[in-house]
């Protein structure tokens, strides 16, 4: 992390000339290279220890994992979903060998891939819950790793990774859909990997870009980039979309955002036509890697349902293994009109069902288990898995989300930006659908989780400030001044006043008395990580079904809505 004191005179006159190039547009990330792989997995340790502990309990099938546990199993000895006979849980939870199948085959609401990935535990543990539940924990813990290095990358703090990190170990509600065969959190791995793909991107290309330019590769609009990390970004929001289809969403916005990053590249590398540069030599590599390879990795997913006879609507298959995947895609679209039909005209009432507009501010969340077991040392007990996210989290990133807003507003601000659209991606496009009384539950938004943690680690960076230019090494406040003649910093320096402005990083003065500044701000973000460890550690017990007397359980209920 980098910025500045105030320098003495001689030090600020040195800085009054423009940066170069590769300062400017493509700083280095500062910091040891295995303190920034060593802290993200010690953090991933602590949220692997949380998730798989105690993972086989309850034995028992937790909310839709009626389905989804069932349709991975199906999955596994058909190739696709399955009917099951009556009581077909308790013959599961009973012994994991049961014949639980019915007559033909299931129709089913959301396309494979999730379902796909749960099957993967119950193939290597069994039809247990410890191996339906296996997957969902693992992609849970993967995504905290993600995320610190995602944070690390956009802050150029290793310490801000690990905190951005450990606020994700500790939500509530990625902790229990982590600990649940549901598909919400196999939705929120592949999106933010997707966007992980394309911060990475983002940076490598910029380094590119500058490396083309010294080396006299210009035209009028600019060299051509490869941009090879899209091509991940597109495996990843197509398996997001293979497994629900609100990742298609994120596809969309993510595709706005890349095309605006790249206009906002060349312009900043004096591109003398950045936006035909941009339109001409990278948008349509862009969709291409994003769209049409995201769209060929979901027609991939349903192999089994193309290549094997008997899925819904699929019937007999053709002889030729060559001919298969081209005679399904007229029935693979009408199977795709009857999904789309189920949840357009999905309005059943539901007792646990709640708005998007309420989702942050937690105002009903979803119990997904709940008993009352006879003996805990109290007159009554209680036992519950109720999918809530951790208060002190969620309400904290919606003051954060606000702040975040002024921050793109005003200082324009990249990362605030594609924060702000990793969240509206996932939330707005709920909101129709909310119009039309669709049934919906609050751990839809868990995809939500990653970019409202990072809106609280953007301005954590922001409140604790610049560090001193003598500690920075090489990420220390590049060559310039601010129009005061003030050193300043590079928005890869947060925590920091820093912003990008046309795709560079514009300079910003630099107050007196960071020293203060910093030790208030560290102190102010430090006691909201305490806050939201204790708020967890508070609420732990009824995430994870321990039983509890049942005072316990009601004090932690504070809402009526709650319950």
């Amino acid at each position: 992390m980098a910025t500045t004191d105030l320098a003495s005179a001689p030090a600020i006159a040195s800085r009054r000339r423009p940066p170069p190039l590769r300062e400017w547009l493509a700083p280095a990330i500062p910091g040891s290279p295995w303190l920034s792989w060593l802290g993200p997995l010690l953090v991933t340790a602590l949220a692997g220890y949380l998730r798989f502990a105690g993972l086989g309990s309850p034995k028992a099938v937790v909310f839709d994992e009626t389905y989804y546990a069932k349709d991975a199993l199906a999955l596994l000895k058909f190739g696709w979903e399955h009917n099951t006979v009556e009581n077909a849980d308790k013959m599961l939870i009973a012994d994991p060998h049961a014949n639980i199948w019915g007559s033909g085959p299931a129709f089913v609401a959301h396309p494979p891939f999730g379902k796909w990935m749960i099957a993967m535990g119950e193939w290597m543990f069994g039809a247990t819950p410890f191996g339906w539940r296996f997957m969902p924990a693992l992609v849970g813990t993967l995504s905290v790793l993600i995320l610190c290095r995602v944070a690390r990358r956009m802050t150029g703090s290793t310490l801000l990774g690990c905190a951005a990190g450990l606020l994700l170990a500790l939500d509530g509600l990625e902790f229990v859909t982590s600990r649940a065969a549901l598909l919400d959190i196999f939705v929120m791995f592949w999106v933010l990997a997707g966007f992980a793909c394309l911060v990475n991107d983002r940076d490598r290309s910029r380094r590119d870009l500058v490396d083309r330019i010294e080396r006299g590769e210009t035209s009028v609009y600019g060299p051509f980039l490869a941009h090879g990390w899209r091509w991940g970004a597109g495996i990843c929001l197509g398996l997001a979309c293979a497994t629900k289809w609100t990742g298609i969403f994120y596809v969309a916005a993510f595709g706005v955002m890349t095309v605006l990053w790249d206009y906002g590249a060349r312009r900043a590398a004096g591109v003398r036509s950045p936006f035909a540069g941009m339109m001409l030599l990278e948008a349509v590599p862009a969709f291409v890697q994003i769209v049409v390879v995201g769209l060929v990795t979901y027609l991939a997913t349903w192999w089994g349902w193309i290549f094997k006879p008997g899925g819904w609507g699929r019937g007999e298959v053709s002889s030729s293994v060559l001919l298969r995947p081209f005679e399904a895609m007229p029935d693979l679209w009408n199977y795709h009109a009857q999904m789309l039909h189920f949840h357009t005209g999905l309005d059943a009432k539901h007792p646990y069902q709640s708005w998007p507009w309420g989702w942050p501010i937690l105002r009903r969340p979803v119990a997904f288990f709940y008993t009352e077991p006879k003996s805990c040392g109290a007159d009554r007990c209680s036992r519950e898995i109720l999918g809530i996210g951790t208060p002190a989290l969620w309400w904290g990133a919606l003051a954060a989300l606000i702040v975040v807003v002024f921050i793109w507003f005003f200082l324009r601000d990249w990362r605030a930006g594609a924060i702000l659209l990793g969240f509206l991606a996932g939330w707005l496009s709920w909101f129709p659908s909310a119009f039309a009384d669709r049934t919906m539950f609050l751990f839809y938004a868990t995809p939500l989780i990653p970019f409202m943690v990072l809106a609280v680690v953007l301005v954590l960076g922001y409140l604790i400030g610049p560090a001193p230019a003598w500690t920075a090494g090489a990420h220390a406040a590049r060559p310039g001044a601010g129009p005061h003649g003030e050193a300043f910093a590079t928005a890869h320096d947060l925590p920091a006043d820093a912003h990008e402005e046309g795709g560079a990083y514009a300079p910003v003065p630099l107050a007196q008395g960071a020293g203060i500044r910093r030790l208030v701000g560290a102190a102010a973000a430090g006691a909201f990580l305490l806050v939201v460890l204790a708020n967890f550690a508070y609420f732990h017990p009824i995430l994870s079904a321990q039983t509890i007397p049942y005072d316990d359980w009601h004090n932690r209920i504070w809402f009526k809505k709650w319950v």
